[in-house]
């Protein structure tokens, strides 16, 4: 168990770091489309306030991993049963979770997709820039959150064996 504990954590950390790094890459290209004055400059909106959102789960995850380890790991050793109970129950709540995500994801990706097409053909920049933004930040995270929860899965059905 302890193999599969290190091994989800240490993805979810990695994972982090991703999160991060999309968010102030997306705020990096919302400064550059701006202050050039890009037809599309208006992806800054939804690249901003998602890389905002990507930041702060990145910087939470990444920053409280380590010490959620160690207590695992400590409780592991101590309660295996308290473990089992507690973090099967947390987990089953992220998996609820995940799934509340990658609906809101792929809702945005559509609506992304939909603003952006009509607003192309009607040659409307500024919704052709939302529509673009939210198509990269939504498929982008969606992404990301598929992985997590594949992962999510692996060390659920870990934590049931112990």
């Amino acid at each position: 168990m302890i193999n599969q504990m290190s091994s989800y954590f240490t993805a979810e950390k990695q994972e982090s770091l991703i999160f991060l790094t999309i968010g102030l890459v997306a705020i990096g290209i919302s400064v550059w489309l701006w202050i050039n004055g890009h037809r599309l400059k208006s992806m800054a909106y939804p690249l901003v306030a998602v890389a905002l959102l990507q930041i702060l789960v990145g910087a939470s995850v990444y920053l409280r991993t380590d010490s959620q380890v160690s207590a695992l790991s400590a409780q592991l050793q101590t309660n295996p049963a308290a473990l089992k109970a507690e973090e099967t129950t947390r987990m089953q709540t992220v998996m609820t979770n995940f799934s509340i995500y990658k609906a809101v994801e792929m809702l945005l990706l559509i609506v992304g997709v939909g603003v952006g097409m009509i607003a192309f053909w009607q040659r409307h920049d500024m919704a052709a820039g939302i529509g673009v933004g939210l198509v990269l930040q939504a498929a982008v995270t969606l992404t990301l959150d598929i992985f997590a929860e594949a992962r999510g899965v692996d060390y659920l059905s870990a934590l049931q064996r112990v």
